[in-house]
């Protein structure tokens, strides 16, 4: 957060302000969202032992696992920070196999086409105000602009599934892996990624989180972008500000936020 210096008891007669260089920003943007860093990862746990801990007894990730994902793949993370705090996230790594197994716990598979949703949590002063919705699909729409990927994967608990099917997701069935007591149900999500790459010819990586339009994507106002070869190319920012994703579900703000081994 800024801080602004305290003005003197006593004011010179004539003030004279320093100019402000034109563009030079003395304040953090109110809402950033950005991939995560290995700087990030004591803040994401924080936010991850709070949520799960006191829910299932388990966390999704351990310290060291986060540090692990956001060292190999920090662009398949991607945070919401709000005066540059932390208040949600995912982390995600690539699976190569149609289902998931124990080793997709901790393993990230470079040549992979499936992203792991490994967890989304938000932070408990910030819940209930539908940031995990909203992230989850900025998420989706920032993994279509990846040509490698063409799909999405999770598990969650029974109780989560009509959250993630009202985000796209659709039930595999149980999963094969338990944790402790917990079941879970496997869900995946078709992200398409590779087929609009291809008509964009981008092939050079230049896709990031913060380049997909955000000052729309807020509690009250949520525009989701839809990728289109004709407006948007290399996953620049929209043309024409007013085109929104057409099936958004206009319910999707009545669950609370979801979370996730």
């Amino acid at each position: 957060m800024s801080v602004l210096g305290a003005l003197p008891f006593m004011k010179p007669l004539h003030h004279v302000r320093s100019p402000v260089p034109q563009g030079r920003r003395h304040t953090l943007p109110a809402s950033e969202f950005r991939s995560l860093s290995p700087e990030d990862a004591i803040s994401v746990f924080e936010i991850e032992r709070e949520a799960f801990i006191s829910v299932s007894g388990e966390c999704p990730l351990h310290l060291d696992e986060v540090r692990h994902f956001l060292t190999l793949c920090p662009e398949l993370s991607l945070g919401w920070f709000e005066g540059g705090r932390l208040v949600a996230f995912i982390i995600g790594s690539l699976w190569d196999q149609e289902r998931l197994t124990m080793d997709a716990l901790t393993l990230h598979k470079p040549h992979g086409a499936t992203v792991h949703i490994h967890v989304l949590a938000v932070h408990r002063t910030f819940r209930q105000q539908g940031k995990g919705s909203i992230l989850m699909w900025r998420y989706l729409q920032y993994l279509r602009c990846l040509p490698y990927v063409r799909r999405a994967v999770l598990m969650c608990e029974d109780f989560l599934v009509p959250f993630y099917q009202k985000s796209g997701f659709k039930a595999l069935g149980p999963a094969e892996i338990t944790v402790g007591p917990l079941n879970f149900i496997e869900m995946f999500y078709p992200v398409r990624g590779h087929a609009f790459m291809r008509r964009n010819n981008v092939t050079d990586g230049s896709c990031r989180p913060e380049t997909l339009p955000s000052s729309l994507l807020t509690q009250t106002s949520i525009k989701l972008y839809f990728l289109d070869s004709d407006e948007l190319s290399a996953c620049e920012q929209m043309k024409n500000p007013d085109r929104i994703v057409s099936d958004l579900p206009e319910d999707w703000s009545d669950f609370e936020e979801s979370q996730q081994i």
